[in-house]
């Protein structure tokens, strides 16, 4: 309870330093989330209309996300240099497991009757997709998306030892000066983070399955 009080303390004795790193914390998550979107949604795209290439995507998606986030980092910075680059492109690489294997989920559990019933109402593949295939995915998509936006802000404090800020400086301030009030308080801000960002997601989850199911689900 000692330290609980003391974290506090240092957050409201320090609201301005930690809102600076909560506001470059999330700022890091969704530059990662509008990047992995990018990539993954015509990616998932992709791999439903070309069923051979799912396997060997999804198995090289799978390698990257088992790379240990330091290690990633770490082998970034010859290259890139040290700050928010490195952990943008390592996170963005993360993300696509998770945004495209939910995607992907949500494309390929589509009723073919549907797609054949647009197409006999005469709509072209772009109406297909538009009208019919992404209102019945979306909810998985944003299911991916939350999945994403969790994993970032997790990863994304490991992204304060390369210089990335965000809240993660907090922890490694810390540990280094053994203040333990700089890191419970640091921990209080990413779960407040990961808490409010699943929440909304998770609303906007809702929401879209409603508007596809009713009150029936």
């Amino acid at each position: 309870p000692l330290k609980r009080i003391n974290a506090m303390s240092y957050l409201i004795n320090n609201l301005d330093l930690v809102g600076q790193l909560f506001l470059q914390h999330l700022r890091l998550t969704l530059v990662v989330l509008f990047f992995s979107l990018i990539i993954g949604i015509p990616l998932g795209l992709g791999l439903a209309r070309v069923k051979w290439l799912r396997g060997p995507v999804l198995s090289l998606l799978g390698i990257i996300y088992t790379i240990p986030s330091l290690s990633f980092f770490v082998l970034l910075i010859p290259i890139f240099g040290l700050g928010t680059t490195p952990a943008i492109i390592a996170l963005t690489a993360y993300a696509q497991l998770l945004l495209v294997r939910n995607w992907l989920v949500g494309l390929t559990t589509i009723e073919p009757a549907i797609l054949e019933a647009a197409m006999g109402m005469g709509m072209n593949g772009w109406q297909r997709f538009w009208q019919v295939e992404f209102p019945l995915a979306l909810p998985m998509l944003l299911a991916g998306v939350r999945l994403v936006t969790l994993s970032s802000i997790g990863i994304g404090t490991i992204a304060a030892f390369i210089n990335a800020g965000g809240l993660g400086v907090l922890l490694f301030q810390g540990v280094i000066t053994a203040n333990y009030d700089k890191i419970l308080a640091g921990a209080i801000a990413v779960s407040i983070l990961s808490f409010s960002a699943n929440y909304a997601i998770r609303i906007l989850e809702r929401r879209a399955e409603l508007a596809i199911y009713g009150n029936s689900k």
